[in-house]
């Protein structure tokens, strides 16, 4: 028996050393004295984002704005970037972004992407746990937290010196400022004195994002003869523009809605004797016994890369062409965020992030269903360089009530995008 037991110490030593050892060869000594660095200061990570979720910062709020950028302004500043408040013309009522840019020689050069507005308001930071609640807490006030302290630690340790690194974080991700030439041009600017790009919207345990949907508007209007409802289906009054407008929309189902990553939501709809548009309101008025005589319906498209997005425009366009009788229609499209289209270079940023991952026996790394993705600020900028997203914090509610992010995984999340940056800019 006292064999056995030695035999079995002996084993697990052994196991133990190998282990240790393994992670010695993965993870450099200057790695290493980066993920203390993290552990360390972990308080402190939580404490910034403390301070930034009780700033409220809705897009529409520029104060609020501004008051975060500051805080994050100050920050870099410390870790020797060159930092400024971009501001945008008045009147596209946008409080503007904040650009803080280091220089150096070694490397790829790095743009890192964030923003500091949110969507709502009113709800503080308050700690359960391992979450932290509060409006923008993982969308993306922690992701932030993550870029910075990656950053930070990187410093700490001098890895810093020698690299090239762009920092943005945009005033109106969630509600670009208008015309995006203006509002993103900056945005492109950096994008094409960097090789590669990285943004920290929500993260996860085992996934980042290679592609997203972009999005797009669009409206249909459909008139038709009125008259008493009687005459409703006689060839003399036709369908009337309700009718036409169903016909529309169910086709649109019909055609469209088993084609992968495309999506598209009629989410308001007007039919009636009356139909008006005052902004983003639609309003009418009518009579169960009048024949409905204009409708209008609008909605979003959703796509993987421009040619789905022209390919289901021209459909849409096609079925609304064929009209019922006494009614027409149009339907007329608006551009909104681009999408980001997977490439080899972006699963190339995917296979290192990767690598980091488990050099951190922190596990795989594989690629987010695109499905799962909104659009988002990168997408304006992932046609001219490798590009990857969801490299923030993790949480869930992003948008609504009860938003909150996952505390115990930031310094993970922190040390997978520090070592990635480090390696890099090698």
């Amino acid at each position: 028996m006292k064999k056995i037991i030695n035999r079995l110490v002996f084993v697990i030593a052994f196991v133990v050393l190998s282990s240790t050892f393994n992670y010695a060869q993965k993870i450099l000594a200057d790695e290493q004295k980066i993920v203390d660095y993290i552990d360390k200061h972990t308080g402190d990570a939580i404490a910034l984002l403390e301070k930034t979720v009780n700033i409220e910062s809705p897009t529409e709020n520029l104060n609020g704005v501004k008051q975060v950028g500051t805080i994050f302004k100050d920050e870099f500043e410390s870790l020797g970037f060159a930092a400024k408040w971009l501001e945008m013309p008045a009147e596209m009522k946008r409080a503007g972004h904040l650009v803080a840019e280091k220089n150096g020689t070694k490397g790829k050069r790095v743009l890192l992407i964030g923003h500091i507005d949110t969507v709502l308001s009113g709800e503080k930071f308050r700690r359960e746990g391992d979450k932290a609640y509060g409006t923008g807490a993982s969308d993306m006030k922690a992701g932030n937290v993550v870029l910075y302290y990656a950053l930070k630690a990187l410093h700490a340790s001098g890895a810093l010196k020698d690299a090239s690194v762009i920092v943005m974080l945009t005033g109106d991700e969630e509600s670009s400022g208008k015309p995006v030439e203006i509002s993103r041009g900056d945005m492109i600017a950096a994008a094409k004195r960097s090789d590669l790009a990285l943004s920290f919207e929500n993260g996860a345990s085992s996934t980042a994002t290679v592609a997203r949907r972009g999005s797009s508007g669009w409206q249909l209007e459909v008139t038709a003869k009125t008259g008493h409802s009687g005459q409703i289906f006689k060839e003399s009054m036709g369908s009337g523009a309700v009718f036409e407008a169903a016909r529309i929309i169910n086709q649109f189902y019909e055609t469209l809605h088993n084609e992968k990553y495309l999506t598209f939501n009629p989410s308001v709809m007007a039919g009636g004797t009356e139909v008006e548009i005052s902004g983003g309101n639609i309003t009418t008025q009518g009579k169960s016994n009048v024949v409905a005589a204009k409708a209008i319906v609008r909605g979003d498209l959703r796509f993987i890369n421009e040619e789905q997005k022209e390919a289901a425009r021209a459909k849409m366009r096609e079925i609304v062409a064929k009209s019922l009788p006494g009614a027409s229609a149009k339907i007329t499209f608006s551009d909104g965020i681009p999408a980001m289209p997977p490439t080899t270079g972006n699963y190339a940023l995917l296979k290192q992030l990767d690598v980091v991952s488990q050099d951190l026996d922190f596990g795989k790394i594989e690629a987010l269903d695109p499905g799962e993705r909104g659009a988002g600020d990168i997408s304006y900028i992932a046609h001219l360089l490798p590009s990857l997203d969801g490299l923030g914090a993790t949480g869930r509610n992003a948008h609504a009530r009860g938003e909150y992010t996952d505390l115990d995984t930031l310094p993970r999340q922190i040390k997978r995008v520090a070592l990635l940056i480090y390696r890099l800019t090698r």
